[in-house]
């Protein structure tokens, strides 16, 4: 596209084509970790701004920037650097107030926990320090949602998401998750290729919505779902929340799939600099913006609009020049390592993803073109979490690809003690952190 040129669909089409899955060999992981941040005292009491502000006294702000280190990673509006810590880390405050620790890529997956565990150290010192704490459920279990941040983007957020109910506004103030950051793969057709990657990464995603389902609560009782954060997503806007189509069977790129679904989302918000109010149209898409061109009544699109548009989705696989797995539930104290070495264990290793598709096939049996609620691998994951039959036979079966993975790996110990004691603890018994939610209140 030259300078000054218009900014046409078939431009929008490539733009993401070429920042989707940026391709080589894969190798690197990240993290990205969401906390509801609480006052211990009275965990049912609003946290304000200018409380979350003081646990952030410590840390240096910093201008907005590509978290991760990955090229196409969006850019949240405040960010701080931790400087005590040369691990490239960023922080970010979510609009009710969670806070986000994000990780620079790692080489290892012993790398990656050993410097986040750190860095996640560092962050509830300055938490404990100014009376508060880090909580990791998917779902506020207690308060209401309340957005602390006045920020365009989020005031625009919460008016699109305000036309559909009451989902959009829990989603923004009061979820918290576990994102598991993988290299999308090579050109190749084996495992390592992203197409592959792709197709495992959806396959074995109501897995690990299931496995570590974490959200039981709403308001103090239980909502009938073991993630009732899964539960919020599936009620929002599914042009932006769902995967996109057939992930699983469609044998074609799915830059292809991705861009269509890009382009035909509606526009969340539209930046203007300098104006409070970036409230969009109603049910205008981004193809529609782009093939009107300004010439109604918005501006004409800019491919840095495109790059803004693409960090308002949210399916639960989103491909960021990597891919990033946004399914999990946040987990208590340090159970995000699980998580985190599940993942990548079946995703890193050729023997672990055959055995890890095989075993999510009865799961997605009949349901790859367009399931019903009642049938969705998705909501059934979310609903009844491992309890499922289906979901309990391929949690065991991929537990136990992953547990010798990470063996084959060389994984630290630690992190494979981790592993284990949550398949004894969880996967075996058809548990997940759900069930410790519902018997805490028993």
């Amino acid at each position: 596209m030259t300078k000054g040129a218009r900014f046409t669909e078939a431009d929008a089409e490539a733009h993401v084509h070429g920042i989707a899955f940026k391709t080589g060999p894969p190798g690197r992981v990240g993290l990205e970790l969401e906390w509801l941040v609480r006052d211990p005292r009275d965990p049912a009491q609003p946290v304000r701004a200018e409380q979350v502000a003081a646990a952030l006294a410590p840390f240096e702000a910093d201008t907005p920037a590509s978290k991760h280190g990955y090229p196409g990673h969006e850019q949240r509006i405040v960010q701080y650097q931790i400087p005590a810590l040369p691990s490239g880390a960023t922080l970010t405050v979510e609009p009710g107030g969670q806070l986000e620790l994000s990780s620079a890529p790692a080489d290892t997956l012993g790398e990656l926990v050993e410097v986040t565990g750190r860095d996640l150290a560092t962050l509830r010192d300055a938490a404990a320090a100014a009376g508060l704490e880090l909580c990791g459920y998917g779902l506020d279990p207690l308060r209401p949602p309340r957005r602390v941040l006045d920020l365009p983007r989020y005031a625009a957020m919460e008016k699109f998401f305000d036309r559909d109910g009451p989902w959009g506004r829990q989603m923004m103030c009061g979820t918290a998750s576990v994102q598991v950051c993988l290299d999308a793969g090579d050109d190749g057709t084996g495992e390592s290729g992203y197409r592959s990657r792709w197709r495992l990464l959806h396959a074995i995603g109501p897995v690990l919505v299931a496995a570590f389902a974490n959200s039981a609560l709403r308001h103090g009782r239980p909502t009938g779902w073991r993630s009732a954060r899964q539960q919020v997503w599936a009620n929002m806007d599914p042009g932006r929340t769902r995967a996109p189509a057939a992930p699983l069977t469609d044998g074609g790129d799915p830059r292809d799939a991705w861009a269509a679904y890009a382009l035909d989302a509606e526009l969340m918000c539209v930046r203007e600099p300098g104006c409070a109010d970036w409230t969009a149209p109603s049910g205008v898409t981004f193809r529609d913006w782009v093939r009107d061109g300004g010439s109604g009544t918005l501006r004409p699109p800019t491919p840095e609009d495109l790059d803004y548009h693409l960090s308002t989705l949210f399916p639960p696989v989103r491909p960021r020049g990597h891919m990033e797995l946004r399914m999990i539930d946040a987990q208590p104290g340090d159970g995000w390592i699980v998580p985190a070495a599940v993942a990548t264990a079946l995703a890193g290793d050729e023997r672990a993803s055959d055995a890890a598709m095989a075993a999510a096939e009865p799961v997605w049996d009949g349901n790859e073109h367009g399931p019903s609620d009642a049938h969705d691998p998705w909501l059934r994951a979310a609903r009844s979490g491992p309890a499922d039959p289906h979901i309990s036979r391929a949690s065991r079966q991929c537990f136990e690809a992953a547990d010798a993975a990470l063996g084959r790996a060389g994984a630290p110990a630690p992190i494979r003690q981790a592993v284990a004691d949550f398949t004894e603890r969880y996967v075996l018994k058809d548990r997940c952190p759900a069930n410790d939610q519902l018997e805490a209140i028993k």
